[in-house]
């Protein structure tokens, strides 16, 4: 499958708003894959995102072909290093850190991982990563050895993610990191937006619904929900398609 990216424009071309659900493999136990897929099955998610800060070599490759077994959603590849590529998913976001200055995330890891991409018919989707400051210290930024862009500067928010799209980025994606106490401010979002002339990604920290069409009306493409899902499935029961996109489901799959 390489139309994910394409998908994601034919989408967006349309009016429709994408709803992503991140898992960590090192939060998921395979014994819950089914169950928690299933609630994903019957959400309004369209996409599933798989990877993580810290995550050991070969987790990744192994919970993808769990998680296929029970969905049709497309998976995507949101690796916090080269060990997390695997060819079972559908795509993998080619992700560069430009808030940051790590060269290692901005281009070392890349030049690592393209021995495993060729071997791959890996959807490869690059994207400009933007840190935001969100009130607490997140593992991307341990991680990484960077510090996020301050919430209050919006401006140079604003010009990292054109110039993430100048370089020839195909998403920008705004990120507060697992856990933020503080998610990515709806002026943040609705500035960048007004810039950019590709899908803007935004997560981290959002855990209500209101929080998410905040993220939607301010002007977000995709918006990414992971640590709610994971401390609350019951968030799902607030998330699940209405009878006209159970109908369209079943028109995509006959």
């Amino acid at each position: 499958m390489n139309h994910i990216y394409k998908d994601i424009l034919a989408y967006i071309s349309q009016g429709k708003k994408l709803l992503v659900v991140l898992i960590d493999p090192d939060k998921m136990t395979f014994d819950k894959v089914s169950s928690f897929i299933e609630k994903v099955n019957e959400s309004i998610a369209t996409h599933i995102f798989v990877g993580g800060s810290t995550v050991d070599e070969y987790m990744t490759s192994t919970l993808v072909e769990e998680i296929k077994r029970h969905t049709k959603i497309p998976v995507v590849l949101f690796p916090g290093d080269v060990t997390q590529i695997t060819g079972k998913a559908d795509a993998i976001l080619f992700l560069s850190l430009i808030s940051g200055r790590n060269p290692e995330y901005l281009i070392g890891k890349h030049i690592t991982s393209i021995s495993k991409l060729k071997e791959t018919n890996l959807d490869i989707i690059s994207t400009g990563y933007i840190l935001i400051e969100s009130g607490t210290e997140t593992a991307v930024e341990r991680v990484t050895d960077t510090e996020p862009l301050s919430r209050t500067n919006i401006q140079y928010i604003v010009d990292t993610a054109k110039a993430g799209e100048l370089l020839g980025m195909k998403l920008i994606y705004l990120e507060a990191g697992s856990g933020a106490k503080l998610p990515v401010s709806k002026e943040i979002i609705s500035k960048v937006n007004k810039v950019l002339n590709i899908p803007l990604i935004v997560g981290g920290g959002i855990k209500t619904k209101e929080q998410l069409e905040k993220a939607y009306n301010s002007g977000a493409d995709l918006v990414v929900i992971g640590t709610a899902f994971e401390e609350d499935e019951s968030f799902f029961d607030e998330l699940k398609k209405n009878n006209e996109q159970r109908k369209t489901d079943v028109i995509d799959k006959s």
